[in-house]
């Protein structure tokens, strides 16, 4: 598996609402934790996995070419605004 940079620049819908719900969780409780302990690097992790399960997308996925996102989870659980046609 190689990594690909210019494919990591690229924003696209890369992780699965399970992922996403994951993420929440690991990074909410890091950043708690962080508070608590005093330490900036849990912090600036934590902070990453809330900002990628809020985007649904993270640039290592992207650079390796792998997505968790089942089919039909695009239109269900995106982030951006919804239209009904």
């Amino acid at each position: 598996m190689s990594f690909d940079i210019k494919k990591m620049t690229k924003r696209e819908l890369n992780v699965g609402l399970k992922d996403q719900k994951i993420r929440y969780g690991v990074g909410a409780a890091l950043a708690l934790l962080s508070v608590f302990l005093a330490n900036i690097p849990l912090l600036i992790i934590g902070g990453l996995l809330l900002g990628s399960a809020h985007l649904r997308w993270c640039p290592v996925y992207s650079g390796l070419g792998r997505s968790t996102v089942e089919p039909g989870e695009e239109q269900s659980g995106s982030t951006g605004p919804q239209t009904n046609h």
